[in-house]
């Protein structure tokens, strides 16, 4: 079943309220959890949409039929691009996260983790996950994934926590399931998500055992509490507010208190040397995700940056048409390493297709590092005006108008009324609440900077760098004596052609 937008709300307003913004407790109609549904609302609608169903949907492995994009397991490169491609075209269409990404990297790392655990230990996580992946699919449930714990003490391993809460553990096992507690944080999309998975957030030692856990739970589920700070790019209603306005994103703080969980719905329970596994599954297909979300988002900085600079009147300075070729550069590079990521991944045993890690992490690290850049082009292209910008009532009173009118003309062939909604737009982009959210985000999403380079120091094949330089150099007679191409991902793409 494909449901339509208005079925989603419909959901929504029966889940019990267990939401906390501020003080007030309060249901998943709050206006303020508004701007993020409506972002949710254009996924539905491009599965609804004949122009975009085959970018938007794919047939099951599970159910057989047609379901979300967002509820699919990849199953091949083709299925990975078209997700990057969907993030991207959802992302531009929402002006920033498009946020259904957490909830498919979460069911993609667990459909691999729970093959690989029942493998190892005899266990039956899989076909628990395919069960629950049926149910999942059958009624197009929006997920999202709360992996990031509180973690306390830093420098403390979660068993040894003052307070053991600061990673969500199992307090108790039953024969029906578990029963956990502690706070996840970060949790995009929480209050108006369907499922919550949760997963761990690092490696685990032995002591470590109960905190290696991993399930699933309704939103609204017993003992789950959202402490949740939404966000969106303008705080005052206004009824001719341009589409940018009417979206925005929710973030949450995930109390578990002391919440039972069933079998059914339990992926993971004790299973420490798989704790670190399943956190780089999900943190690997996350980074393969903003490589369509964090091009979506330079896009969308560089075509405010060229309505800044046209009316500035400078889009033809040398200087600007510099800047505006490094959005190109960030946003494409950072695309095309989500393609190689795709074009070089791996089927696991599960089935799921997987990307490459090294270039899923090369496209992320990329953008983190450049997201403030990127804002920045953009301040300097428009000046001071984002900041400063009078409010829009004083361009429609009798008294100020036509002064207003003529200050806000730089271009003379752009009129007052469309230099008016440009510097709004600008100032909606490098000043609003909604900016803060982009570039904390950019950097930290899907991991801290340090994580990407942790991954790549690992898993890059530095050896193979140094016997070319070695052979170079002359240490070596012969550089394939000591290079195995086999190890290179590029060397494995093959392409048939007809031998004439």
């Amino acid at each position: 079943m494909l449901r339509t937008k208005e079925e989603y709300f419909e959901k929504l307003k029966e889940m019990k309220p267990n939401i906390y913004i501020g003080d007030e407790k309060v249901g998943r109609d709050d206006p303020r959890l508004r701007p993020g549904i409506n972002v949710l609302s254009i996924t539905f609608d491009l599965a609804q949409d004949p122009k975009y169903k085959k970018l938007a949907t794919a047939k099951s492995t599970i159910t057989n039929g047609v379901v979300n994009r967002w509820a699919h397991l990849p199953q091949d490169p083709y299925d990975l691009m078209e997700k990057q491609k969907l993030i991207r075209m959802g992302a531009r269409r929402a002006g920033g996260c498009i946020q259904r990404c957490m909830g498919h990297d979460a069911i993609s790392a667990l459909s691999i983790c729970t093959r690989e655990i029942d493998d190892a230990k005899g266990t039956d996580y899989h076909k628990r996950f395919l069960d629950y992946m049926k149910v999942y699919q059958e009624n197009d449930l929006v997920g999202c994934c709360a992996q990031t714990d509180s973690k306390g003490d830093r420098v403390k391993r979660p068993s040894d926590q003052a307070d053991p809460d600061a990673y969500v553990h199992i307090v108790e096992k039953r024969e029906d399931g578990i029963v956990v507690s502690g706070f996840k944080m970060s949790v995009t999309q929480a209050p108006y998500a369907d499922e919550i998975f949760v997963i761990p957030t690092r490696a685990m030692m032995e002591n470590d055992e109960d905190y290696a856990v991993a399930f699933a739970v309704p939103g609204d589920w017993e003992g789950v509490k959202l402490v949740t700070r939404p966000v969106w790019h303008r705080q005052k209603d206004d009824k001719d507010a341009p589409p940018i306005c009417l979206t925005g994103i929710s973030d949450s703080v995930v109390i578990f208190d002391n919440v039972f969980v069933p079998n059914e719905r339990v992926f993971m329970a004790g299973e420490w040397e798989f704790g670190r596994r399943l956190a780089m599954l999900f943190a690997d297909s996350h980074r393969h995700s903003y490589s369509g979300c964090k091009p979506a988002v330079s896009d969308i900085l560089c075509g405010t940056t060229v309505l800044a600079a046209e009316a500035n009147n400078i889009v033809k300075v040398s200087h600007v048409r510099e800047k505006l070729t490094q959005f190109a550069g960030a946003a494409e590079l950072a695309f095309s390493a989500g393609v190689a990521a795709a074009v070089f991944g791996k089927k696991t045993e599960s089935g799921t297709f997987f990307p490459n890690t090294i270039y899923a992490n090369v496209g992320r690290k990329l953008m983190g590092e450049l997201i403030y850049h990127e804002f920045n082009l953009l301040t300097e292209v428009a000046g001071g005006i984002a900041a400063t910008l009078p409010f829009k009532e004083s361009f429609t009173m009798d008294e100020l108008k036509e002064h207003m009118e003529r200050f806000i003309v730089r271009n003379p062939n752009i009129p007052p009324e469309l230099s008016l909604k440009i510097w709004n737009l600008v100032e909606i982009m490098s000043t609003s609440a909604m900016t803060a959210e982009l570039l904390v985000g950019g950097v930290h999403g899907g991991g801290s900077p340090i994580m990407e380079a942790i991954a790549l120091s690992l898993e890059y094949d530095f050896k193979t760098r140094v016997n070319v330089a070695k052979y170079l150099g002359g240490m070596s007679k012969r550089m394939d004596d000591d290079v195995d191409l086999k190890t290179e991902p590029w060397m494995k793409l093959r392409f048939d052609k007809d031998e004439k």
